[in-house]
Parts: C-alpha cells; sequence; structure tokens
C-alpha cells in the first residue's frame, strides 16, 4: 500500500547569507515573526516596515531521508500540496522542476535520491514584473502587477487588505513510497434521482510495473462495485438505493456517505486507497427570462432558494495560518447568523479540504469562484497553460463536496472591460474574456457537468446587455457606499445581488490591540487608524455616510464607533429587507463581506480578530426564515411578511402603532387572519391613519416577536429624549429596562473585558420594555458603571 512520509521537521529558511528555523507549512513572513526578525504588520503600522518581505529571494532546506525511507517500494515522488509561487526544486544541486503557480500541487520523481533538497522562491515582484515585461501591461483596479502571476491577488493589497506579498511553502509537503501503480487521480460524478444515488468513480492512475494487471474496488452506502483498470484508467459505477438526500441548512438535514477506492493488483494486495465524503443532491441555476428580465436562482433537489449569503475572503492575509478549527469556528458563525450560502471571491484561493468538509456538515453552500479579479487577464503563455491547469486540478478536486454549488468565472472583470475604461487601454490585447466565455466553462462541462458555471459576477448572460444589469443575472450594488445613501438600495429589485455592503470600523478591543496598544492614538483620522482604512477615500465615504442621518460627533471617538458600526447595520438592512421582500423575483443577497484578513475598518462582519461587529447580530435577524418589514410600494406602505421556513406562518394579530418619541400612541391597528405560505411572501397594506408623520412621530409593527420599525426623518431631525434607562447585571446577563423611547441600544461587550462576547446587537425599546443580554467570556463580573460606559443608543443631535 502507499505509503506517506510528512515533510514537516528539520526545515531552515535561507536569505542574504542568514539562517533560520522553518516551519513548514508557513511562509516566510510567520518564519521571521516567529524569529523576532520583523514586528507583527498586523500591528500599528508595522505592515510598510516588512515591505522588503516580498522583494526578497528566500530558500527553504531540509535533509532528505535516502531510500531505506521507501521501504522497498518500485518508486518514491516528493509531493508539494502547495508552493508560494515562483520556485526552483532542487536535490543536491540537481534540478527537479521549476514551479510557478500557488494554485497547484506539484510531484516529482526522487527514487533512489536523497540528500540537500532545496526549494529556492523568487520575488513575487520579480515573477510578475517580467511575464508584464513580456506581454504587456494591461489595466487593474490597484497599481500591484497581481494579474501577472499565479497567486493570491489580495496578497498584493486589496481596498480591505495589507499588502504582505508572501512566499514559502503554505500546504503540506511530504514523501510517498509505492509499487506498481497508484491512484493519480479520481473523478467522482455523484448523481441521485428518486432515492437512488449513483456515484461513477473515474479514475486514473499512475503505473511503475506497465504489465500489471489492476483492478479498482469501491464501497459505498453498503454497496461494492469492481472493475478492471484498461492502460492508465478505470470507472467504477455503483448505485445506492434509498439514500438521503443532502440539503442545504434550513431546508433539511446533511447525510454524508462515506466513499473508499482501493486499487488493487491482479491477484495480490492493494496498492493505494483513495477516501472522502459525498452527499446526493442536484442542484441547478434557473436562468430563465420572464416578464421581470432574466433570473438567477439556486434550485436544490428541486426546492426554489432565497440564498442568503456572505462573500469569505481569505481568513488570514497568511492562509497557511487558517487550521481546520478556525474554518469550523468562522463558518459556524456564519450558519449562526442564518447564513446559507459562501461566496469564495475571486481575489483570494481555492481553499483546502477542511473549509468544504465543514460547509459539507454545517449544510452551507458553497458558490466558488476561479481565482481572477478586478483586473484584465492576459491570456498568453506562460499563463494559459497555468491557468488551465490549475482549474483541471481543482475543479476534480473539490468534485467530492456536495457543498459546492456554482463555479464562478471572475469577481468583476466582465464589468470592468465594459465601464473602467479597459477596453481603449487595451487595444484589442487579451484580457481574460477568453477564460470566462470558453476555457473555463469547457473545463467544467467536461470534468463536472453535475454543476452549473456562470462566466463572472456580475454577469447578465450577454454581451448584448449590460454585464451589471440588474435586471438580468447577478448584480453588485457598488453606486451605495461609494456615492448613495443606503435608502437608494430600494430604487431597483436586481435578480441576485451578489456584492453589497457599508463600512465599519472592527470592535473596539480589536482596535485597541492592533492601534492603542501598538502606541497609536484611537481617533478616527489618526495616522494609525487611517492606516488601518485600505478603502480609497474610506473615511470620507464613512463620515458622509453618517451625516446623511446623523449629527457628526467631532471628536468624540467612542460615539463615532457606534455610530460608524450601526449605520453598517442598517445600511445592510435596508437592502436584505427591500430584496427579500420581493422574492421571487429577487432571488438572493450575498453580503460583502463575512469575514477579515486582518484588523482593519472594512465592510465585514467578523473583524480580523474573529469578533462578532453589529452587523453580525444584524445578519441574524435579516437571515431568519421569518423576517418583517416596512416597505413603500407605489407611494404607499405595506407591512411585508416573509416566511422563507418550510411550513405555513400564521402570526397571531400583527399590532401596528403610530407613537409619538415621547412614547404615546398615537394610532393602533391590528391585522387578523394573516397566513403567509411556505417560502412566501404577504404584503399588508398599512392604513393611512397609522403612517407616521413628521420629525416626532414613528411606526412599530409587531408580529409574533418580531419587530419592523419605520422613522420618517433622518435621525439628526428627530427630537427623540434624552435615553434613560435601568440595568441589572447579573452572571451572564446585562438587562435594560427603557424609561423612555431608547433607539437602537448596543452593548459593546468587549469593553468589558477583550474576552466578553454579546448574544444580541442593537435593539429598539419602548418605554417599560426590556432586553436581557447574554454575555459570555468576561473574567469577572462587572459593575454597572462599567456597563453604562459599555451601552449606546441613538441621542438626540447636540
Amino acid at each position: 500500500m502507499l505509503d506517506a512520509t510528512p515533510l514537516t521537521e528539520g526545515w531552515i529558511l535561507r536569505y542574504e547569507g542568514r539562517e533560520l528555523t522553518a516551519a513548514v507549512p508557513g511562509c516566510v513572513h510567520t518564519d521571521l515573526l516567529a524569529a523576532g526578525l520583523i514586528p507583527d504588520p498586523f500591528l500599528g503600522r508595522n505592515e510598510t516596515e516588512v515591505a522588503w518581505v516580498g522583494r526578497r529571494e528566500w530558500t527553504y532546506e531540509v535533509d532528505l531521508p535516502g531510500s531505506g525511507a521507501a521501504g522497498g517500494r518500485d518508486q518514491t515522488d516528493l509531493v508539494f500540496d502547495g508552493l508560494d509561487t515562483a520556485a526552483e526544486i532542487r536535490l543536491d544541486g540537481r534540478l527537479l522542476g521549476s514551479v510557478r503557480n500557488m494554485h497547484r500541487s506539484y510531484r516529482f520523481d526522487v527514487t533512489g535520491m536523497s540528500g540537500r533538497l532545496s526549494v529556492r522562491f523568487a520575488s513575487a515582484y520579480a515573477e510578475a514584473e517580467a511575464v508584464r515585461e513580456r506581454l504587456g501591461d494591461r489595466p487593474n483596479a490597484y497599481p500591484e502587477p497581481f494579474q501577472f502571476i499565479r497567486k493570491m491577488a489580495c496578497s498584493f493589497g486589496w481596498d480591505w487588505g495589507p499588502t504582505l506579498v508572501t512566499a514559502g511553502i503554505w500546504r503540506p509537503v511530504r514523501l510517498e513510497h509505492w509499487s506498481t501503480a497508484r491512484i493519480a487521480r479520481v473523478r467522482p460524478l455523484v448523481t441521485v434521482e428518486g432515492t437512488t444515488g449513483t456515484v461513477e468513480l473515474h479514475v486514473d492512475v499512475e503505473r511503475a510495473a506497465v504489465e500489471a494487471g489492476l483492478r479498482l474496488r469501491a464501497r459505498v452506502g453498503g454497496v461494492d462495485a469492481v472493475a478492471e483498470v484498461e492502460g492508465t484508467s478505470g470507472v467504477v459505477r455503483l448505485e445506492v438505493p434509498g439514500v438521503e438526500r443532502w440539503w442545504p441548512r434550513g431546508y433539511g438535514a446533511q447525510p454524508l456517505y462515506d466513499v473508499e477506492l482501493t486499487l488493487h493488483e491482479d491477484g495480490g494486495q492493494g496498492l493505494d486507497i483513495w477516501r472522502r465524503r459525498v452527499g446526493f443532491r442536484t442542484v441547478e441555476v434557473d436562468r430563465g427570462a420572464d416578464e421581470h428580465g432574466t433570473g438567477f436562482t439556486f434550485v436544490v433537489n428541486g426546492e426554489r432558494l432565497f440564498a442568503r449569503g456572505v462573500n469569505w475572503i481569505p481568513d488570514d492575509a497568511f492562509p497557511s495560518r487558517v487550521t481546520r478549527d478556525r474554518y469550523r469556528a468562522r463558518l459556524t458563525q456564519a450558519a449562526g447568523a442564518g447564513v446559507d450560502l459562501v461566496r469564495i471571491w475571486g481575489g483570494g484561493i481555492y481553499e483546502s479540504h477542511d473549509f468544504y468538509d465543514v460547509c459539507d456538515e454545517l449544510g452551507l453552500l458553497v458558490w466558488q469562484d476561479f481565482p481572477f479579479a478586478c483586473a484584465a487577464y492576459p491570456e498568453e503563455q506562460p499563463l494559459r497553460g497555468e491557468v488551465e491547469a490549475e482549474a483541471r486540478e481543482n475543479v476534480v478536486r473539490l468534485m467530492p463536496h456536495p457543498s459546492l454549488v456554482l463555479w464562478n468565472g471572475n469577481n468583476e472583470n466582465l464589468w470592468g472591460f465594459r465601464d473602467w475604461g479597459w477596453e481603449e487601454r487595451l487595444a484589442g490585447e487579451s484580457w481574460g474574456e477568453g477564460y470566462y466565455l470558453g476555457v473555463l466553462p469547457r473545463i467544467v462541462a467536461e470534468l463536472d457537468p453535475t454543476r452549473p458555471y456562470t462566466a463572472g459576477s456580475p454577469w447578465s448572460g450577454s454581451w448584448d446587455r449590460h454585464p451589471n444589469d440588474p435586471a438580468h443575472g447577478t448584480h453588485h450594488s457598488w453606486e451605495v457606499w461609494n456615492r448613495e445613501d443606503y435608502a437608494e438600495y430600494r430604487a431597483n429589485v436586481p435578480r441576485f445581488v451578489a456584492e453589497f455592503g457599508w463600512q465599519a470600523p472592527p470592535a473596539y478591543a480589536t482596535l485597541r490591540r492592533a492601534l492603542a496598544e501598538a502606541g497609536e492614538e484611537l481617533a478616527a483620522d489618526s495616522p494609525g487608524m487611517l492606516h488601518h482604512q485600505k478603502a480609497q477615500d474610506g473615511n470620507g465615504k464613512l463620515e458622509r455616510g453618517l451625516a446623511r442621518h446623523f449629527a457628526l460627533p467631532e471628536g468624540d471617538f467612542d460615539r463615532w464607533h457606534y455610530l460608524t458600526q450601526l449605520n453598517q447595520a442598517r445600511a445592510v438592512a435596508a437592502g436584505v429587507e427591500h430584496w427579500r421582500s420581493h422574492w421571487p423575483v429577487c432571488a438572493g443577497t450575498i453580503v460583502w463581506q463575512l469575514n477579515d484578513c486582518w484588523p482593519v475598518t472594512s465592510w465585514a462582519a467578523i473583524d480580523g480578530d474573529g469578533r462578532e461587529k453589529p452587523l453580525y447580530h444584524e445578519l441574524r435577524r435579516l437571515y431568519a426564515d421569518r423576517l418583517v418589514t416596512l416597505q413603500e410600494r407605489g407611494g404607499a406602505l405595506v407591512l411585508a411578511v416573509v416566511n422563507q421556513a418550510g411550513e405555513e406562518w400564521g402570526p397571531d394579530a400583527p399590532r401596528l402603532r403610530r407613537m409619538s418619541v415621547d412614547g404615546e400612541v398615537i394610532a393602533e391597528f391590528s391585522v387578523s387572519g394573516l397566513a403567509v405560505g411556505p417560502r412566501a411572501v404577504v404584503e399588508v397594506p398599512v392604513p393611512r391613519e397609522v403612517e407616521p408623520v413628521g420629525a416626532k412621530e414613528f411606526l412599530v409593527a409587531d408580529v409574533d416577536g418580531l419587530r419592523a420599525l419605520r422613522f420618517p426623518a433622518p435621525d439628526r431631525e428627530v427630537p427623540y429624549p434624552r435615553p434613560e434607562f435601568d440595568v441589572e447585571v447579573a452572571p451572564g446577563a446585562v438587562t435594560v429596562t427603557a424609561r423612555t423611547l431608547l433607539r437602537d441600544l448596543l452593548l459593546q461587550a468587549d469593553r468589558l473585558d477583550a474576552g466578553a462576547r454579546a448574544d444580541t446587537g442593537r435593539v429598539t425599546l419602548l418605554p417599560g420594555e426590556r432586553v436581557t443580554i447574554g454575555v459570555t467570556g468576561w473574567a469577572a463580573m462587572p459593575d454597572e458603571a462599567a456597563v453604562r460606559r459599555a451601552l449606546f443608543c441613538v441621542e438626540p443631535a447636540r
């Protein structure tokens, strides 16, 4: 049987005559950091002090065991699961190979060889700049050459990420010893019809003994099958009766079936084994035309879904640090927010199996971008061959995972060609269209016909329409945030909103760790704060976004921090509530973004230290099966009651109250006999007599413990009463009782203790109402005064 020897010990890193211990898997930055040779680039403004790392060459070395380690087997291969990025691999000075793609694995025959193994990495800058010089410049969204090298693009910085251009052996490396033959590739086609599942394993083998007779044996769900290997390939087909279907979370269970494939020599022992888990489900994207345009609706097992999604970026600027436990923690947070779809964005990586394994278990659908983002990508060699090789490898690698439901060609490149001035600048040069409309769909159709493919995001489906036409296909909504207020989300109803969002700073404790403890001032415009704001005019957009709603809190950092986080939650709520109320015309929203890769002001719901921002808790409300929202339809107000659950919802007498900010009920209306079918939306007209008038009034709708609010005037014009409330502190809980209207009350628990977490985000209390907020992680129970300092709500303009 094939035997693997991990190569994790004894590595050293050499550069410019120096030597230090290296961790493998890992990267140069983390080795230098562990040795105390660079400061933590996530703290203060240290990022600029380590920029030199990306401009150097680096060599990893280790002694390779002698032939005795092979245990008498015919062949020994040196296998790298990932090298970042341009490298030469030598053994005792003999060149084994040269590589230039972070997204691929590599295998070298080292049978009978031993000695000093070296992996010399060129600077990614040098490699990319050389390719750019050869092929000619191409436009992109950032002044870095990331599209000229097959590497995680956001290593070169993004509008939320640091510029930390990595190098290193970023995924595991091992020696594989084998005899006669080994399993080189398994392409599992998993389908289901009724209750019968089919697993068709297309197997490629590599032979050391050409004449040997070989046999494949497979087992899944108690069913066995055998097939002969003809030449270097074979197919094993298994029909499994009585299977249970895999469903996205909230729609059913996630049963997974173990698949085991063994390669045998005829009449002899097993030579190699391949194990994975699969799930039986069908998936398609309904892109049919209708009276509203062209749809984009996920259909799983025949069930049409409103996708409740988040965009995922690499969870660390140094992805080799992301463990299985970290993936599980972050994705569990996503599921806890009601998310059922995660889009892996195209400026990052194909994640490890650990990511998709967790999604399989949690029922999180995965939309996978091919790694192309915000740039014109050359289609000539050496890049074209690398693109095809990486796509073929990763399409097959990820096929077993039932969570993976869509391949997407790129992020914003089709849109960029049309709208960002690329066409004129390119003057006929290649820019990636051949990948997105040719190479990639051909590979997906050939290798994995069980999954849909879309050419890009956004993409209207045809050059006959604007690529980002909201009426057709997927749409990115960035006029809001960049130029417009979030109220403008309500101006249209896209068929599927694949990106939209609003910025806010990270949690207070995260800022203290990353800035204050590094000697930086906590102020909205301090040098450290601005260094951790990577978006063009980001703070200007934050300020303009605040000014549309609030009086600006001049010089009050704590107030600024609260209001910007509140504005982020309100902005995303404005979009999601509007779009969900228009189901099934709009069939999904994917918030930009779930996570961060370092401490930064960004669009994330979970900051770079893993702390939930108020937006996270808002998503729990917005993405719950049941949602109530007050919306305008043709100039009139309606109460939209959204039921994404699989059973009918008959709420008890929804209650609408027109109130003054002083707590007076001006008018009231109850709805009787309301029934909302499964996966449906019902709109209830709001009587004119309960519509609020002027800045002193608002409307509150209460439906089975859910609440919707409408304030017709911006907060800066509302004469809120000075907030008054009582506080009770108990082990693991803070209870607040309102004596006045408390608009958007928020407990920032990490101000009490850096390890503390609250289970509740913003909540509006009417006079006499109370809320109990669960808190975990504080080392000692705080006193009332400390809790009051950590509580915020909207206050009257000063």
